[in-house]
């Protein structure tokens, strides 16, 4: 198994198409590399010219499949590329792998895949032997809550990785690419069955602080009450209780943090879902977050920023130094990353070239990232979102 990384920011349409095939013939020494599956991702530069774009890359890499989107800005090489013109693909050879692309879009189509597990199962390729699926959707005519839960009772364990096209801010504006077609509304993707691992990392960036407390009183989105206490007085004492550099942290926002599990002794990094705090009620005391809560629910206080993000960064991908490196990645961030968070450019291909420098990596800056956490796939932001390729024998090994 073997994949190669291209970029190219030729502001031209074609010189940049030219540019990015040049380099997948020059791969390996000049041999090239196969192409099986071709990731894809521009910037709005190109969005003007996206099917011929995709046709090119089509026809002259002569992929299986080739899946991709348009992105606000993309990753590619050894370099994250923003507000600029950009071009990046991911270009893998993965013998014996089978691999399945789908397109979902128009009202019937999406009715029929959410409503019928059997049509869903069929439409993404889904069975026994799936090992993940990444798929890019236009955030204005993809029902991406509904689908995330429809693949976790589907195909419960199953990764969903991916991301939110970013290139555009209306219906219409984004683009989808499935094999020589381009769309403008929809969700595209590929599955993979048969010897391939592929492992998951979400930085969600952030960290705990306070304490891990019990929803006592809720409704909907809203915490009333946390330890029989208004969940506002808990904020405000779990704040008041911070050291000085903690509550810098929070210059940034405050997020909650809902416990995947509950049954365990202890929480850290990673054993949350993060969420936003979007309001409080100075009345009631209640505090109101972007996601649905449960009494009995155990949540925590998180904060987030540059610092807290890096770290928390280079702490998931320290789990991949164990063993031989992935073949190669995609890397699926934030918009709200990049130069808008870090004082430097490339941050989070950086982080991922220093854990894992014999690993290609592409990708794109995302109005919203998809991954698992604790085994079940949700919609993040202000997150990295990794698929990681590995070899693996049929037999499991």
């Amino acid at each position: 198994m073997r994949f190669h990384s291209a970029v190219s920011q030729k502001e031209s349409t074609s010189e940049a198409v030219e540019q990015i095939i040049a380099d997948v013939r020059g791969a390996a020494g000049g041999r090239g590399i196969q192409a099986d599956v071709v990731f894809v991702f521009f910037t709005a530069h190109h969005r003007d010219e996206a099917e011929s774009l995709v046709e090119d890359l089509w026809l002259e890499l002569d992929p299986q499949t080739l899946v991709g989107c348009s992105g606000e800005g993309i990753i590619g090489g050894d370099r994250e590329v923003e507000r600029e013109p950009g071009l990046a693909v991911l270009v893998g050879h993965m013998p014996g792998v089978r691999v399945h692309p789908f397109h979902i879009d128009g009202e019937s189509d999406w009715r029929h895949a959410l409503s019928n597990p059997e049509e869903l199962s069929e439409k993404l390729g889904l069975g026994p032997e799936t090992r993940a699926v990444i798929g890019f959707g236009d955030p204005f005519t993809s029902p991406i809550a509904q689908l995330l839960d429809a693949v976790n009772d589907t195909a419960p364990g199953v990764p969903l990785v991916g991301g939110m096209a970013s290139a555009g801010r209306s219906v219409g504006e984004n683009v989808v690419l499935r094999n020589d077609r381009a769309y403008h509304s929809g969700m595209v993707g590929v599955s993979f069955c048969g010897p391939v691992s592929v492992q998951t990392v979400v930085s969600q960036g952030c960290r705990p602080i306070g304490r891990p407390m019990v929803i006592t009183k809720s409704h909907d989105n809203v915490i009333e009450q946390l330890g029989g206490k208004p969940a506002l007085d808990v904020l405000r004492q779990t704040v008041v209780e911070l050291d000085e550099d903690d509550k810098r942290h929070l210059s940034n926002g405050l997020f909650v943090g809902r416990a995947i599990s509950e049954y365990r002794d202890s929480w850290g990094r990673g054993d949350f879902l993060v969420r936003n705090v979007i309001g409080v009620d100075e009345k009631t005391g209640a505090v109101g977050i972007a996601d649905y809560v449960r009494s009995g629910q155990t949540v925590q206080f998180h904060a987030r920023d540059a610092q807290t993000a890096g770290e928390d960064l280079t702490l998931m991908l320290e789990t991949q130094k164990a063993g031989p490196p992935p073949a190669g990645g995609l890397l699926f961030s934030c918009n709200g990353r990049g130069t808008r968070l870090f004082d430097r450019p490339s941050h989070d291909l950086s982080a991922a070239n220093s854990q894992m420098p014999a690993t290609p990596f592409a990708g794109f800056f995302a109005a919203g990232e998809l991954g698992p956490v604790g085994g079940k796939n949700f919609m993040h932001g202000h997150t990295a979102s990794f698929a990681l390729f590995r070899e693996k024998a049929c037999d499991g090994n």
